[in-house]
């Protein structure tokens, strides 16, 4: 699900885009394991902060969008969440980001719709090394954020730009999802795909897991599954 909405100074509500849509479950061989909601990261924009407290911005842009596996009463309950906390850790700020396990919150003082923000993001590796064929693994990770952002942009019932997918490596499964958002174009999803998978190379190469985000675009991988596949559409 995903919602951008400001609010002016006046505090009248002027929804500027709304966007509800069933986000679809691609590939449903990816299985459930643990499916909690952990706080992962935020961002206070100071280049968006208050000039002198007491100040308000004239226009609010509320962003939000949870993750392709999540909607419903989890996407809301995430939204709540996320929300309430990003004005506790960023209260004299115009603009900010929250990652949850399930969701992305964003507020801003300006529209960015549909553009690809490069700037504001961060990788989460796992703490183990691959093992074995290490320059395998990396070629089999790499095809398939590929062929997953293909179907993502491609083969998903718009405006879902979502896709889980996985892949048998010997005796272990490598599993991946990937997620833009929602406002981007299939151009622009991929463009942003492309410029984590090798801007953040250094951090999640050779790992056994890894989680990617930003704001524009996500992905992650692991050694073990973790999408939920009962909570997708039937």
């Amino acid at each position: 699900m995903y919602s951008s909405s400001s609010i002016s100074k006046s505090l009248v509500l002027v929804p500027i885009l709304v966007v509800m849509a069933t986000q679809l479950l691609l590939m449903r061989t990816v299985s459930s394991l643990n499916m909690t909601n952990a706080y992962l990261h935020h961002k206070c924009l100071v280049s968006q902060a208050m000039m002198a407290f007491g100040d308000e911005p004239d226009m609010v842009s509320v962003t939000f969008l949870c993750r392709g596996d999540s909607y419903g009463p989890k996407c809301r309950s995430c939204f709540a969440t996320a929300q309430s906390e990003l004005r506790k850790r960023c209260p004299r700020d115009k603009g900010g980001l929250i990652w949850y396990d399930h969701c992305l919150v964003e507020f801003s003082s300006s529209d960015t719709t549909g553009q690809i923000n490069y700037d504001d993001g961060f990788c989460m590796p796992s703490a183990k090394n691959v093992s074995g064929d290490r320059i395998s693994f990396e070629k089999s990770l790499l095809v398939l954020i590929s062929d997953l952002t293909r179907i993502a942009v491609t083969k998903n019932q718009k405006p879902a730009l979502y896709a889980a997918g996985e892949k048998r490596l010997g005796k272990k499964k490598l599993y991946v999802m990937v997620q833009c958002m929602l406002d981007l174009s299939d151009k622009g999803c991929e463009e942003c795909m492309s410029h984590n998978v090798v801007h953040y190379q250094d951090c999640y190469k050779q790992k056994q897991g890894a989680r990617v985000l930003g704001r524009s675009c996500n992905f992650r991988f692991e050694l073990y599954p973790f999408v939920d596949q009962k909570s997708s559409p039937k």
